[in-house]
């Protein structure tokens, strides 16, 4: 049995005091002893408050992004390392919104992957697509390039510590959601291609989330699917209340 694992994207939302209180707020009402995977990803500066607030429990934190560079003139950029010793263990590579505005490619996430797995961090790697290439039927050409490319390289073991995301990018953020069964679909065709890259035994052991417009409401019947392994989670994550209650459906599930 896969351990599902629940992810709150933060975004650009909240200043380190509003992180402080949201992941104190998800702190208290968690069973620290949860079923599940739980990992917060606040704002970069945000991330250490939010650290010390969740620090004795078994809520991770992650990173929303990473440059695949250990150091050097990349302005704005953080590092794996500075990740790290900020106690994170998660971090968030490729999300469309970072393939969208700041043109990441399959290639700069491969890059990253590589860095964030070496420096000990476990890259949470998006893939998905828009709804012009599902209305064209290209989903499946489109899912197989980004996982071939993001993931190109990876060892068996590494693989296995990776948490592929599939996001529909037409429900992020819109309040649409992709049926349980058109997740399903998609899911067990990602599940299809971890077997072509690296076997069976590893296949079924990665995680793979569901990310677009996952909330309380819908949480339940998205991973009673069998190879929907958890959530992506963005608006439904700056309330704690909603948040917890995704996390409850993951223990039921």
């Amino acid at each position: 049995m896969r351990k599902k694992i629940i992810a709150g994207n933060w975004k650009m939302n909240k200043t380190v005091s509003e992180a402080e209180h949201l992941a104190n707020g998800i702190k208290r009402d968690l069973d620290s002893e949860a079923k599940v995977d739980v990992v917060l990803c606040p704002p970069f500066t945000a991330i250490s408050a939010v650290s010390q607030a969740v620090s004795g429990t078994q809520i991770a934190v992650g990173g929303q992004n990473m440059h695949f560079e250990a150091s050097g003139a990349y302005t704005g950029e953080i590092s794996a390392e500075m990740l790290r010793e900020q106690y994170c263990r998660y971090v968030i590579l490729g999300h469309s919104e970072r393939r969208q505005y700041f043109g990441e490619t399959d290639e700069s996430v491969n890059k990253k992957a590589v860095a964030a797995l070496a420096a000990g961090l476990k890259p949470i790697v998006c893939v998905g697509e828009t709804l012009e290439e599902r209305e064209a039927d290209k989903i499946e050409d489109v899912i197989r390039t980004q996982i071939n490319g993001s993931l190109a390289g990876l060892s068996d073991a590494d693989l296995r510590t990776v948490v592929v995301a599939y996001e529909p990018v037409w429900a992020i953020g819109t309040g649409k959601t992709a049926s349980p069964e058109q997740a399903q679909e998609v899911h067990a065709f990602i599940r299809k291609l971890l077997v072509e890259l690296s076997g069976q035994s590893t296949a079924d052991a990665v995680r793979i989330q569901y990310g677009g417009s996952m909330k309380p409401g819908n949480a339940a019947e998205l991973m009673s699917k069998p190879d929907i392994d958890g959530g992506l989670i963005g608006g439904a994550a700056l309330d704690a209340t909603s948040f917890i209650g995704i996390v409850k459906a993951a223990i039921d599930a």
